[in-house]
C-alpha cells in the first residue's frame, strides 16, 4: 500500500518541477522575479558548499528543539492543572484561548524588548507560539479520561505527580500526540518568523539575506528547504509516532 502512494507522490512532485520549468522558460515573469528550478538548485548547491545552508538548518532546528521542549513541558503542566482544578480552568483557561489566537510574529517585538537580539528571544517566540495549542490538547485529553481509572489509581494511593505521571499522561497520550504535532508546526513557523525579524542566523536569516540582495533564487531555495524539513518532521517522525500510538490504543 505504501509503494503506490510513494510513486504517486514522486510523479506529482516531478510534474510540479516540469510545470515550474515550463513557466520559467515561457518568460511570463522575468528571472529576477521567478527563477527556474535549475537556478534554485544552483543556489542550493552554492549555499551547501560554503556551509551556510547546513549551519542555518542546524541553528534553526536547535532553536526549535529547545523552544518546543519548553512548550511541551509548560503546556502539559498547564493543561493538567486546567483539567484537574476548576478554578484554574475558569480563570487561566479563558486566557489561554485568547493567547492562542495571537500570531507568533506578534510576540517578536516583546521578545526583542525582553531578550534583545539573542537566541533567547527567538526561543521565547518559538515556545510561546506552540505552548497554548499543547495546553488545550492536554486539557482535552485529560478531560476525556475515564473517571474510573482516576478513582482506581487514587484508591491505590496515587496522587499529585504520581497520578499525573502514571495515569493522566499515559491515558491522555493519543490527544497529547495530536497536540505535539500541532505544536511543532506552530513552533516551526515561530522559529522562522522570529529569525526573519531578528536577522540573527538560521534559515529565516538566510531568507532575509536573499530578500535584501534581491536574490530570488535564494529566497525560493530556502523556502524549499523550510518546506522539506516540515514534510520530513511531520510525515516521517510525528506521523509514525501517531500511527504507533493510535494502534496501541486500539484507535486504528
Amino acid at each position: 500500500m505504501k509503494k503506490p502512494s510513494l510513486v504517486k507522490q514522486i510523479i506529482f512532485y516531478i510534474a510540479i518541477v516540469v510545470i515550474w520549468q515550463l513557466i520559467a522558460m515561457s518568460s511570463v515573469w522575468p528571472n529576477n522575479l521567478f527563477p527556474s528550478p535549475y537556478e534554485v538548485a544552483e543556489d542550493l548547491v552554492y549555499t551547501a558548499s560554503d556551509g551556510s545552508l547546513f549551519f542555518g538548518i542546524g541553528t534553526s532546528l536547535l532553536r526549535l528543539l529547545i523552544g518546543l521542549t519548553i512548550a511541551i513541558v509548560g503546556g502539559m503542566l498547564l493543561g493538567i492543572l486546567m483539567a484537574r482544578i476548576e478554578t484554574v480552568n475558569q480563570t487561566i483557561g479563558s486566557l489561554v484561548l485568547g493567547l492562542q489566537s495571537i500570531p507568533s510574529v506578534a510576540w517578536v517585538p516583546l521578545a526583542i524588548l525582553w531578550f534583545g537580539l539573542t537566541d533567547g528571544g527567538i526561543i521565547f517566540v518559538t515556545a510561546v507560539s506552540s505552548m497554548f495549542a499543547i495546553t488545550i490538547s492536554t486539557y482535552t485529553g485529560v478531560k476525556t479520561i475515564n473517571p474510573h481509572y482516576i478513582e482506581a489509581a487514587r484508591n491505590m494511593g496515587a496522587k499529585g505527580t504520581q497520578l499525573a505521571t502514571y495515569v493522566l499522561i499515559p491515558a491522555a497520550f493519543p490527544h497529547l500526540i495530536s497536540g505535539f504535532k500541532q505544536g511543532w508546526a506552530f513552533a516551526w513557523r515561530g522559529v522562522i518568523g522570529a529569525e526573519l525579524l531578528f536577522s540573527f542566523l538560521g534559515l529565516g536569516f538566510l531568507l532575509n539575506v536573499g530578500r535584501q540582495l534581491n536574490d530570488i533564487s535564494q529566497v525560493f531555495a530556502i523556502m524549499l528547504v523550510i518546506m522539506m524539513i516540515g514534510i520530513v518532521i511531520d510525515g516521517i517522525i510525528f506521523k509514525r509516532i501517531e500511527n504507533k500510538v493510535m494502534s496501541r490504543w486500539g484507535l486504528r
